[in-house]
């Protein structure tokens, strides 16, 4: 071991590329390495670097706080006892394909990579407060939480973590990819993924409880995507992701918290539904890319803005998707429609902004008392609540014909010898538009039915005119 290690030679006392690691426990005298030693070697001012291979590992191998100048490699190795990192300071460290009975790295700092790859950690994997300046590579590794182990199923309502590393600086990638597993969930508070973070086809087990924990984190990638799985919430609240954040293909069995999130192109373009809520309240997004199963029934987006929405090709209806989405929304809030109907404008289809802006108009009514109920739907009937103002001409229109037919059928008094001859048109015209006059409606006087009918139209001019004008306003204070 020392001339290996002075070295910087493999010593590699595997039987086969296949072993089972956690049989370990049965490897004889000629494959055991007393923890002690290594610690010795680690720590001692010699020069060499540590790589073996098919060891078994008795006794804790406790680095807590030295200073390790060697590289350091364990690949397909079981340790018997947690190893203990924590305070240490090393250079690129790496327990490849082994098994690990937990590994406490509280404050650990790496001068370079950190491997776990394939390997077996039964028991908490603890780097808080770590930091790496290269990558962290858990791709394959299996990681379970010790509430876990041993067929344990932990009660209630507590927090289960496999993997504890808030506050984490990690200034190349974090890796843990295809065939990684958790069971119990990963605590990333406040962490720095300055070189991104990639977890396509990872599965995270930890169901009732919170699966990923990223509150506060940065990131310049985010990567849960193309089968990531998680059984359990989601929590993003004020995760900060500048370039992607992509959950494409991904499933999701809880909750998405990502309140306050800022992500610059986010892909929301799950596999399934979310079993949970999806809350996005106050988030931003430069672009935001979503498909049919992206919102549940329990979404919640008031003040969610976003610059752009990516529309795929082929889509038939694309505003009738997005009304039918707000709609969902539980509750009424008025800022998700303006958010959109903003969006349109900025595209130049204003007709699409306007059917947006009605939409909003008569959510907002359900949530009114009787009359402003009553009055909001009058102006939705006659003016479109200012975004249909068209209407207003075709109620005219529609009642200058009906009058014109009516009073053709019958004898006016004049209220005076020689007026102008009688004209049902004109005088229709005079009873529906309040403001001016023709002259026909004070010439003229009727005292049968006739005259019920004119207090008829005049009312319902005023109402017509009174609508528009607030329709137009309304519309004016929205541009």
């Amino acid at each position: 071991m020392r001339a290996a290690f002075a070295a910087g030679a493999v010593i590699d006392l595997r039987e086969g590329p296949d072993e089972d690691v956690r049989a370990g426990g049965r490897w004889g005298e000629e494959r055991t390495v007393p923890a002690r030693l290594l610690r010795e070697l680690l720590l001692g001012d010699a020069p060499g670097a540590l790589r073996l291979a098919g060891a078994r590992i008795t006794g804790a191998l406790d680095l807590g706080d030295g200073a390790v100048a060697h590289a350091v490699t364990f690949t397909g190795c079981h340790f018997e006892e947690p190893v203990v990192l924590r305070g240490a300071s090393m250079r690129s460290t790496g327990l490849i394909g082994c098994l690990v009975p937990g590994l406490d790295g509280w404050l650990l700092k790496v001068d370079g990579n950190l491997f776990f790859e394939n390997s077996v950690i039964d028991g908490r994997l603890t780097l808080t407060r770590a930091h790496v300046t290269g990558e962290l590579r858990l791709s394959g590794a299996r990681l379970t939480a010790r509430e876990f182990l041993d067929g344990g199923r932990p009660a209630e309502g507590t927090d289960v973590w496999a993997l504890w590393a808030g506050g984490m600086v990690l200034d190349g990638g974090f890796f843990a990819r295809h065939g990684f597993v958790a069971r119990g969930g990963l605590r990333l508070v406040g962490a720095q993924f300055n070189g991104g973070l990639f977890m396509e086809r990872a599965v995270i087990d930890n169901p009732g409880r919170e699966a990923f924990s990223g509150d506060d984190l940065s990131a310049t990638t985010m990567v849960l995507a193309d089968g990531f799985v998680a059984r359990g919430a989601v929590r993003l609240p004020g995760a900060s992701v500048r370039s992607l954040l992509s959950l494409d293909r991904a499933v999701l069995d809880g909750a998405l918290h990502a309140g306050r999130l800022q992500a610059g192109d986010l892909r929301l373009t799950v596999a399934a539904t979310p079993t949970g809520p999806v809350d996005l309240e106050e988030a931003q997004a430069a672009v935001l890319h979503d498909n049919e199963h992206s919102w549940p029934a329990d979404t919640r987006l008031d003040g969610f803005t976003y610059t752009s929405i990516h529309r795929p090709s082929g889509e038939s209806d694309p505003v009738g998707r997005r009304l039918a989405w707000l709609a969902a929304l539980p509750g009424y809030a008025p800022q998700p429609y303006e958010q959109l109907a903003a969006w349109y404008r900025k595209i130049g289809h204003d007709d699409d902004a306007r059917r947006v802006l009605l939409a909003k108009q008569r959510r907002r009514r359900r949530t009114l008392g009787p009359l402003g109920r009553a009055w909001g739907r009058l102006l939705d009937t006659t003016v479109g609540y200012g975004y249909r103002p068209w209407q207003a001409g075709v109620w005219l229109l529609v009642l200058t014909a009906a009058g014109t037919v009516l009073f053709r059928h019958g004898h006016p008094t004049p209220v005076q010898a020689g007026q102008a001859p009688f004209s049902s048109f004109v005088y229709t015209l005079d009873l529906l538009v309040p403001i001016g006059g023709f002259g026909q409606r004070t010439a003229w006087y009727w005292t049968d039915y006739h005259q019920w009918v004119g207090y008829a139209l005049i009312a319902t001019g005023w109402v017509l005119t009174t609508a528009v004008l607030a329709g137009v306003s309304r519309s004016l204070n929205r541009a």
